[in-house]
């Protein structure tokens, strides 16, 4: 058994892989532009408060502008867009991945009888909803440098907390779904803890505070939307590559030697 969790494991890091190589070029082609779209609009916002400085305030404010402006950046945007973006896509889709897969070895064979595809992909459509889409809806991604960098921290916390919550709904609805399910059947058990689950994300949504300055008020809207639905886009990719790559692999390992197509015999 362990080695076959082992193995599991393994294909789910390789299919968090391939996602993460799907994922980055996305990202790269369609998320891209957004970003360099933002850190335009700070720059001209940025030079545009070093020239009132330096009508303003004289020869002080102007040495600070001066030596703000010519600050080396310490990674190029090249590598960050390329190389760097690469980087954090991939080792995010292989640990993915990795917990996914350890999330299929529970569920198989206790939701029903679903095969490995149809579980690879009822565990990555739960994943994506709990961890991406309801968190997002709260606290929508926005680019970089956008908003007030005092409450980077408070904004982080509550986001981790809306996932954390989100989580724990979405498993309280399955286990509510399952003890449901003797009385009122599948169908209706499914519908009562669905409907659960999304009337507890709305009320956690209502009640948690909103990131007020998550964004500037003069930031361009069509690049803050831009930005967002590529983010979500992204991640849809991630998550559906996922689920069909490690469906098939996990469905090459588990399925019976007897139902799988025999090689052609040779010829006499």
């Amino acid at each position: 058994m362990g080695s076959l969790v082992g193995k599991l494991l393994a294909r789910g890091m390789l299919a968090g892989l391939l996602a993460g190589l799907f994922a980055f070029g996305v990202a790269y082609v369609a998320g891209e532009p957004s970003v360099d779209a933002s850190i335009a609009v700070e720059e001209a916002a940025s030079a545009h408060e070093h020239t009132a400085a330096h009508t303003h305030g004289g020869a002080g404010a102007a040495e600070a502008g001066t030596e703000k402006t010519d600050e080396e950046e310490i990674v190029s945007r090249d590598l960050q867009s390329t190389a760097g973006l690469a980087t954090g896509v991939l080792v995010y889709g292989v640990a993915l991945g990795g917990i996914v897969s350890l999330a299929f070895c529970f569920v198989l064979g206790r939701a029903g009888r679903f095969g490995p595809k149809a579980t690879a992909t009822l565990v990555a459509a739960a994943a994506f909803t709990t961890v991406t889409l309801v968190p997002f809806l709260k606290y929508p991604a926005t680019p970089p440098a956008v908003g007030n960098p005092d409450t980077i921290g408070q904004r982080t916390t509550l986001y981790f907390l809306m996932i954390l919550l989100s989580v724990l709904l979405g498993i309280a609805a399955v286990v509510a779904g399952r003890r449901l399910a003797p009385r009122l059947g599948n169908w209706n058990a499914t519908v009562v803890a669905g409907a659960g689950f999304v009337a507890a994300t709305v009320l956690a949504c209502v009640f948690l505070p909103d990131n007020g300055d998550a964004v500037q008020p003069e930031f361009p809207a069509a690049v803050l939307w831009e930005f967002r639905v590529t983010s979500l886009g992204v991640q849809a990719t991630l998550w559906v590559v996922f689920a069909l790559a490690f469906g098939l692999l996990a469905e090459r390992l588990l399925a019976p030697v007897g139902t799988r197509t025999p090689d052609p015999a040779p010829a006499a």
